[in-house]
């Protein structure tokens, strides 16, 4: 694609970059064939390509963003199959970060859209104020029947995001984890030390699976580690284009890990929620105009793994008998297409004896995303009708999923158990079982 960047533009890093980035593209549309939200609205403008194009011009001219563009830009979920399908190597997630940052920054939203995104910005990357928000949306859920299902595909409203909003709040919540500060220690001698993000919300919502991955670590000489004031990643306000606030997390998190790695040592720092692990990973370019922390951060990011990813090392005792119990997998979005970890998650269930079944469009998302879910309802919510279809298909017994955002949403839409990878492997490897799966084995 040809660019008119200035000089003076390109005297930016991040404009610089954009433009190396429009330069890749080719026009070739294969994007639109895997893209959630042209497969459903059929609009160019909310495919990949089409949302080049605006950025494009929004960049190169120097444009406030209009009303079109951040509703475009908005409707994106970041799932990034479009990465995955690309042949040209378009890099569109650091694209559309910087498109976010933009809209963010200078387009006014509606004021109640204002307040809703504020809050959720707010409360999602605090736990304690996480836990304590959805107390209160348990006792207002029921009034979510009266509000009527006002929003469309197309225009969003306020009431639908708030029935969104609580008909995604779980009717009781678990007991908390074990606090930040605490190590577990290894069962027999170490044979190495990680650290376990804590994460934000998956902490409150399930505290069972980093319960379940560090009892699989420690069973196999693991020492693990829960960093004390480890906070927010910064995904969430990363992805909702308040970057200033996304960066203080990363740095504040950044610093902690350093340090624990310079006095302990670590052999790598543990996610068990893949969109956290996709902006982990992406520290090193998130920070490189950092002065201060580019090296650090990149430091962090090659020490960041998915917990499949380093359970696939380990001389695990994999259980030689086989199960009936068939697992349809989920491939959330950010480890399939953000982290390009495919059949690794899958390989580990099939070694742990359960029949594994892909399910079909397994590359489209399932309307997560983030806050995409109660932000954008409506297209979510036929997003997951669709994903639900694909799962019933294969009759499964259980649904695993690696990021707690997919498995919230998709046990929105089905009766059959939603759980983490981790928990499974758990499972097979000498711990309990996930809720009512124990009596399966």
């Amino acid at each position: 694609m040809k660019t008119e960047f200035s000089l003076a533009q390109l005297a930016d890093p991040d404009i610089a970059e954009a433009d190396k980035i429009l330069r890749a593209c080719v026009h070739c549309g294969f994007c639109t064939a895997t893209c959630p939200t042209y497969v459903l609205l059929g609009d160019e403008l909310d495919s990949p390509r089409g949302r080049i194009y605006l950025i494009k011009e929004m960049l190169e001219k120097d444009l406030a963003p209009t009303a079109d563009v951040a509703k475009h830009v908005d409707r994106c979920l970041s799932c990034l199959a479009c990465m995955t399908t690309c042949p040209s190597g378009v890099n569109y997630m650091h694209l559309v970060d910087q498109a976010r940052v933009r809209v963010e920054q200078q387009y006014r939203r509606p004021l109640m859209e204002r307040l809703l995104r504020a809050v959720l910005a707010v409360v999602l990357p605090r736990p304690a104020l996480f836990r304590a928000s959805l107390t209160m949306a348990r006792l207002g859920k029921p009034l979510a029947r009266l509000i009527g299902a006002a929003g469309t595909l197309q225009a969003p409203t306020f009431l639908s995001r708030v029935k969104a909003m609580l008909a995604l709040a779980p009717d009781r919540l678990p007991a908390a984890g074990a606090p930040g500060g605490t190590v577990f220690s290894p069962e027999g001698p170490r044979r190495g030390r990680v650290a376990l993000l804590q994460g934000c919300a998956q902490q409150v919502l399930a505290p069972a699976i980093n319960a379940a991955a560090t009892r699989l670590l420690t069973r196999h000489g693991i020492e693990v580690v829960l960093i004390a004031d480890e906070g927010c990643c910064g995904s969430l306000t990363h992805h909702m284009g308040r970057d200033d606030d996304a960066l203080t997390r990363a740095r504040h998190n950044i610093d902690l890990w350093v340090a624990e790695a310079d006095r302990g040592g670590l052999d790598a720092i543990l996610v068990t929620t893949s969109g956290c692990g996709t902006t982990i990973k992406d520290y090193g370019y998130m920070l490189r105009e950092d002065g201060a922390y580019a090296a650090k951060a990149a430091r962090v990011a090659a020490l960041a793994l998915d917990v499949t990813e380093y359970v696939a090392r380990l001389e695990v005792a994999w259980p030689q008998r086989r199960s009936d119990i068939v697992v349809a997998y989920h491939s959330a979005c950010s480890l399939q297409h953000g982290q390009k970890i495919t059949q690794l998650p899958k390989e580990l269930l099939f070694k742990s004896g359960f029949v594994v079944k892909d399910i079909a469009e397994s590359h489209l998302c399932c309307g997560s995303a983030g806050t995409y879910n109660i932000l954008q309802p409506e297209i979510a919510g036929r997003l997951r009708e669709r994903k639900v279809a694909n799962i019933a298909a294969v009759e499964p017994d259980v649904i695993a999923a690696g990021n707690i955002g997919c498995m919230v949403q998709i046990s929105g839409g089905t009766t059959v158990p939603v759980v983490h990878t981790i928990e499974l492997l758990d499972w097979a490897t000498g711990g309990p079982g996930p809720g009512l799966l124990n009596k399966r084995l």
